[in-house]
């Protein structure tokens, strides 16, 4: 993935920081909604990988929360890759590995790890391209287990409309910014699952207008 500089602040996850640990009030309060989905959905025990890992408050209420399962973060950014490091220590929690640098827009990112029982991804879609987003579920369902579950969270059209005027102020923005870049559509993005060999099991309404889908990779294919 091209590091995009230039996002409009909109996009910005960051708003405080302490010390090496960086905060985002909207990861704060979209975390328990996230958590409660996949506390229901993914496995009670196994390998869980988080994509795009940001600053860290997610995966360490995750691990908190889902103590049975073995978390590894992940992450492309530097400062935000010692931001996760920052969280884990100052929680103390031992089923968390330490963070990974990894961009999952890359082919052939998921032949360099083991393959997990879990996946799950936040808030990223809309802020790469159409060519990224095929690229990366590719590669998902490749690093994901047979039967193993994703969960993708965030925001997406709806059969082609923007469902609210935030939606729609947010995704001019973003494609005011980089015109390949802003919301999926979520008919477009069942459309990739298959074809990559994961099933769409639920697709959850979930606060502010996201969408979480919780996916199952198929037992013949990858």
């Amino acid at each position: 993935m091209v590091y995009r500089t230039k996002l409009p602040d909109t996009a910005s996850v960051v708003n405080s920081k302490d010390g090496e640990r960086l905060f985002s009030a909207s990861a704060e309060r979209n975390s328990a909604p996230i958590i409660n989905v996949v506390k229901r959905v993914a496995p009670n025990s196994g390998e869980a990988l988080e994509i795009a890992s940001g600053t860290g408050q997610h995966i360490v209420k995750l691990a908190l929360s889902l103590p049975n399962l073995l978390w590894l973060p992940s992450e492309v950014e530097e400062e935000r890759i010692k931001s996760i490091s920052a969280w884990i220590k100052a929680e103390n929690l031992s089923n968390i590995k330490p963070p990974l640098y990894l961009d999952a827009t890359e082919t052939g990112w998921s032949e360099s790890l083991p393959q997990s029982d879990f996946i799950l991804l936040v808030n990223l879609l809309h802020l790469i391209s159409w060519n990224e987003t095929e690229i990366l579920i590719d590669e998902l369902s490749k690093a994901l287990k047979t039967k193993g579950i994703a969960l993708i969270y965030g925001p997406f059209m709806r059969n082609g409309e923007l469902t609210s005027e935030g939606d729609r102020n947010f995704h001019i923005s973003l494609t005011q910014t980089d015109p390949d870049i802003g919301y999926k559509d979520d008919l477009d993005m069942l459309k990739l699952f298959s074809k990559s060999g994961l099933s769409c099991i639920e697709k959850v309404q979930m606060p502010a207008n996201n969408l979480a889908f919780v996916l199952k990779k198929d037992s013949l294919t990858k």
